[in-house]
């Protein structure tokens, strides 16, 4: 049973929870950062590099070869597919590192501001701390001697 509770509150710590939380969100954004990249940032440049589509762009290292079929239609020989270097699916994944990446810096960078920013804020002076019973009795004794 120690071992089971010890489990369940290590699970349910806010530093797990707020992790998995960061791990969902962070899995969304990836999906909307791919789709920024593939969907709104790659078409322009491919106008403007001549009608290149980034996904299609790759280099052969070995042709296909087509099927062969004899004339009762029975396959002699699968097909190849060819062997490429998809260099241009290379390129988007590039750039949504880069713009997740820059991403995480503003927030991480924001993060730190904020917390510089509460850091700087001064607190309220602490309380000077209540005099102890040997300082008591010495002022006691100090406001006789006044008085004589």
């Amino acid at each position: 049973m120690g071992l089971i509770k010890e489990f369940k509150d290590f699970a349910v710590k806010g530093n797990v929870v707020d992790l998995a939380v960061a791990v969902v969100i962070g899995g969304a954004f990836g999906k909307i950062v791919s789709s920024f990249v593939a969907d709104i940032i790659m078409p322009p440049i491919g106008i403007l590099l001549g009608g290149v589509d980034f996904a299609d762009l790759a280099y052969t290292l070995k042709a296909s070869i087509p099927a062969q079929v004899d004339n009762a239609g029975t396959v002699l020989v699968e097909a190849v597919p060819a062997v490429t270097l998809n260099y241009g699916n290379f390129i988007q994944v590039v750039i949504n590192f880069l713009i997740i990446a820059f991403t995480v810096f503003m927030a991480i960078k924001a993060l730190n501001a904020a917390k510089k920013k509460k850091e700087e804020v001064p607190a309220a002076p602490p309380a000077p701390p209540a005099p102890t019973e040997d300082q008591k009795l010495l002022a006691e004794i100090r406001d006789l001697l006044k008085n004589k």
